[in-house]
């Protein structure tokens, strides 16, 4: 843990508030750092600030007119993409680990804030601050923890880099836009993920426990379009668990209280964003929000297969269905699960509609999850696009 030294112009913060937030913290690294006398403007769970942010980083915030922006954020481009030749080891076809190295060969920047993992544990988050491809391939494959990303912010300022790009997610990112003036860069590029339902290390321990026959030999894992969740294994086998077969009742608190009461599943202040819930399956789903964004797409698009983004299906009465089921923490049999997931891969949301699908089955948890907890905070924490979301559905008390 560094000392913390007030910065600049910073506020000073009363003593013993390491963790300003509380519970609610997502440990995204800012109060490891002297930054943490931001941290009451910055943090996401202390000062919800999308809409200001969105219009300082792109311009304009969302358009409230357009379910589009209530959705996907303030955006210029959407499309599916993969790598022609995917990067052995990725996650998906390595697009992200890509635009990061050539954004390093080519100078448009001197580093790269990404995060690798301990020597010891796969699945254990180390941020870092690459300055060589070899320290972004080093990074490959997500972790599905909490994550400090900003600790090496203090490393940034002290290496005298002034052009660099950050690789993260929605809650990192709103505190690094907040603080970005105080950092003194020439520029600042930021490439995002997706990002829902992260836990600490001992909940993901629980999670693979509870849901993968083989935990100790799972690489990673994701949620994926056809509702099944794919876990890779150490020998290459990929092993599938139908999300209705989860055992919601062991799990329905091993998601982390910051994650209960997010609201920025689509990352809305990064610069580009690479995902894969807003494509077919085996694509990626690709979200330039700025020209910053579209100065990175251009860097690898001759890399990439696209195509348009397509949406088909009708969600509205799967998430419906799904509020209480989660609620009520209902596990279906295995068989059961099994062919409702066979049912709804045929008939299902697919595209944007499966992205939807998935924003609004958080959304509406995660208000209930505020509006129960955090019933003071309801009306200042959650978005107004969040709000014209969740008003689509019909919520238990």
């Amino acid at each position: 843990m560094t000392s913390v030294a007030p910065h600049k112009k910073a506020k000073a913060l009363k003593p013993n508030s390491r963790r300003p937030a509380k519970e609610l913290c997502s440990e995204c690294g800012l109060c490891d750092t002297y930054y943490i006398h931001y941290v009451k403007e910055a943090c996401a769970f202390l000062n919800q600030q999308i809409a200001e942010l969105e219009a300082e980083a792109h311009g304009r915030s969302r358009n409230l007119d357009s379910q589009d922006d209530w959705y996907f954020g303030v955006h210029q481009d959407m499309m599916a993409a993969r790598k022609k030749q995917p990067i052995e080891g990725a996650q998906w076809t390595g697009i992200v680990s890509t635009i990061a190295c050539e954004m390093l060969n080519r100078g448009i920047v001197e580093g790269v804030v990404c995060i690798q993992n301990t020597k010891e544990d796969r699945f254990q988050p180390k941020p870092v601050l690459a300055k060589t491809p070899e320290e972004v391939l080093a990074a490959k494959v997500n972790k599905p923890t909490l994550s400090p990303n900003l600790s090496v912010l203090e490393e940034i300022e002290k290496s005298g880099m002034k052009r660099l790009l950050v690789i993260g997610v929605g809650c990192q990112i709103q505190a690094l836009r907040t603080v970005e003036k105080e950092l003194g860069l020439e520029k600042l590029f930021v490439l995002g993920t997706p990002c829902v339902d992260n836990v600490t290390r001992a909940g993901l321990q629980k999670f693979l426990d509870t849901t993968s026959k083989s935990p100790n030999t799972v690489v990673h894992y994701e949620f994926m379009q056809d509702f099944k969740v794919h876990f890779k294994h150490e020998d290459g086998s990929i092993e599938k668990v139908p999300f209705f077969g989860l055992k919601t009742n062991q799990l329905k608190d091993v998601f982390a209280p910051s994650c209960m009461s997010c609201f920025d599943y689509v990352n809305s202040l990064a610069d580009l964003v690479v995902g894969y819930m807003g494509a077919p399956f085996g694509w990626q789903w690709i979200v330039v929000r700025n020209e910053k964004g579209q100065e990175m797409l251009e860097l690898v698009r001759e890399q990439l297969d696209t195509q348009p983004v397509m949406s088909k299906g009708d969600r509205k009465q799967a998430v419906q269905q799904s509020i209480p089921a989660y609620d009520k923490g209902v596990t279906l049999p295995m068989w059961a699960a099994k062919l409702m997931g066979v049912v709804i891969e045929k008939i299902g949301p697919k595209g944007l509609e499966y992205a939807r699908f998935s924003i609004d089955s958080h959304f509406t948890r995660n208000y209930l999850y505020v509006k129960r907890n955090y019933r003071e905070k309801l009306e200042s924490h959650v978005p107004e696009f969040a709000k014209r979301i969740v008003g689509q559905y019909k919520l238990p008390e």
